[in-house]
């Protein structure tokens, strides 16, 4: 897989079933050769347990299987596509953001929190595990990879937040005053903090 604002996947006949990966439904814009689409749900193998947890939490992640052998492109609002490796480790990514699977990576809903205690409103995210490579999604230009160590925590907008990866711990900071110093809307204004060790991606701009 590769791209930039395009992906290009190419899918090898390395089998005689040939190759395949997970989508978000929809974001096929072209391909060539002997390719078959079809839903795959949440993409992790958790069937109709998996499907009521999804529809619980309200987290938006809708997956296709893209199989056979053939060249496919997918695309997203122009938005750019950073490819992260996976080998048996962990990432937390906002379901919006995950444009693709390979290998044998494994999906779930997590709860995250509350976004606050006025409104009640639930934070999720989608957790990919395994061994693979991860499609993400990023508007306003490439995603920005931010290190974590546990001498400095990050602190990040919600909006900008697309995934973290390693041993961090995610947190709500509720007293942000940069946000109305800024002119950044009213409400009940938090932002995410990670402290750990690890990477924490972010895209230039705002949901």
């Amino acid at each position: 897989m590769n791209g930039h604002r395009v992906l290009v996947a190419n899918l090898l006949q390395g089998s005689p079933q040939g190759d395949s990966l997970r989508a978000m439904s929809g974001s096929m814009v072209a391909y060539e050769g002997d390719v078959a689409f079809k839903s795959a749900g949440m993409g992790g193998g958790g069937g109709l347990r998996a499907a009521l947890k999804q529809k619980a939490t309200g987290e938006s992640l809708s997956l296709m299987e893209v199989s056979g052998k053939g060249t496919v492109y997918f695309a997203v609002d122009a938005q750019d596509i950073t490819i992260v490796e996976l080998a048996n480790d962990t990432m937390h990514v906002e379901a919006s953001q995950l444009l693709a699977l390979t290998g044998q990576l494994k999906t779930e809903v997590k709860f995250a929190g509350l976004r606050g205690a006025s409104s009640g409103q639930g934070l999720f995210t989608t957790v990919v595990s395994g061994s693979g490579s991860v499609a993400l999604l990023s508007a306003g230009g490439p995603l920005i990879a931010l290190a974590v160590d546990p001498t400095y925590p990050l602190v990040v907008d919600p909006d900008s937040f697309v995934a973290h990866r390693g041993q961090l711990n995610q947190s709500f900071v509720t007293d942000v005053t940069w946000r109305s110093a800024v002119g950044g809307g009213s409400g009940e204004a938090f932002s995410l903090r990670f402290d750990g060790q690890g990477v924490v991606y972010i895209q230039p701009e705002e949901r």
